[in-house]
């Protein structure tokens, strides 16, 4: 692929909202801070956009990567080959229905900002999500969940893109919502909006719940350094940063990556670690809690990207 080429080609397809660049940094969009580079970035911030740039790809047998805002995401040091098509679609509505309130959210729309915007409205029900990093596609692949709440509580339905183009609605049941994980980790489609329902609540009920969320996770989560939130799934029968802070692993450390001295859970950028460093960590972390407990862990982190070559 001639990268400059197709760049070109490219900016025929797409709106003035949305942006092309070349040869782009992946650690500039990861939480983490770490990530080689992609051949081809995209912020598309329409639907017919995406739609543009998938049929380009597809017709073009150019590779398309998926990512959102990048706070669940360890993209490796050898970058990403075709490419990167960010979800940044904003929108955001709401509609009243009878007792409770339908609300449309765009893929690419922060967390953070939901959780602001409905407790303007007094809209109660996702206060739980008011501090996970990311945007709400990213949340709602990985079923994103704090607090004892979950996306799949509260998720109607989920519009978004299959591979040839289509447009597909998928229910909350045909999503398959499971612990940390959903349809979009098993089949490839790119989501545009979710549908979320949510009831009429009280300002002052609402904040508080979210203050306390908020202090809970300044007291015991490294936000100071750079990382993709935990990076372990929950065990099924065990809880993952017991089991590493058991083996004594808090603070040990491979080059700039860190097991978090706040929260064993947590591997953290501390300066100028390599994508390489963090994942020969984790892979050392599995190691020791297997050999300790007999019990394996997997990833929540999602990793994607090609390995440097030597």
């Amino acid at each position: 692929m001639n990268i400059e080429k197709t760049s070109k080609e490219l900016e025929k397809y797409i709106s003035e909202e949305s942006k092309i660049y070349i040869n782009e940094i992946m650690s500039k969009h990861t939480s983490f801070k770490v990530g080689g580079i992609a051949d081809i970035f995209i912020n598309a911030k329409t639907e017919q956009d995406i739609k543009n740039i998938l049929e380009y790809a597809n017709k073009n047998n150019i590779p398309m990567t998926i990512v959102g805002n990048g706070s669940n995401l360890l993209v490796r040091d050898g970058g990403i080959r075709g490419i990167v098509l960010k979800v940044g679609i904003e929108s955001f509505k709401i509609e009243k229905d009878s007792d409770s309130y339908m609300v449309i959210v765009g893929a690419g729309v922060k967390n953070g900002y939901v959780a602001q915007k409905l407790l303007i409205e007094e809209i109660e029900g996702f206060e739980f999500a008011a501090g996970i990093p990311g945007s709400i596609g990213g949340a709602i692949r990985m079923n994103a969940g704090a607090h004892g709440g979950e996306m799949k509580d509260i998720v109607v339905e989920t519009k978004c893109l299959d591979m040839d183009g289509n447009i597909r609605i998928l229910s909350n049941e045909e999503q398959k919502f499971e612990y940390r994980n959903s349809i979009f980790n098993k089949e490839r489609f790119i989501i545009l909006n979710t549908k979320l329902k949510l009831k009429k609540g009280i300002y002052k009920e609402i904040k508080s719940k979210m203050d306390e969320y908020t202090s809970w996770r300044n007291e015991h989560q490294p936000l100071d350094y750079p990382s993709a939130g935990s990076t372990f799934k929950r065990g099924i029968d065990f809880i993952t940063a017991k089991l590493i802070d058991e083996c004594g692993l808090k603070g040990y450390r491979i080059g700039d990556a860190e097991v978090s001295t706040k929260h064993a859970g947590f591997v953290i950028n501390k300066g100028n670690a390599k994508a390489k460093d963090i994942l020969k960590l984790t892979r050392y972390i599995s190691e020791k809690v297997y050999e300790k407990f007999g019990k394996k862990l997997e990833l929540e982190v999602q990793v994607i990207g090609e390995d440097l070559e030597n």
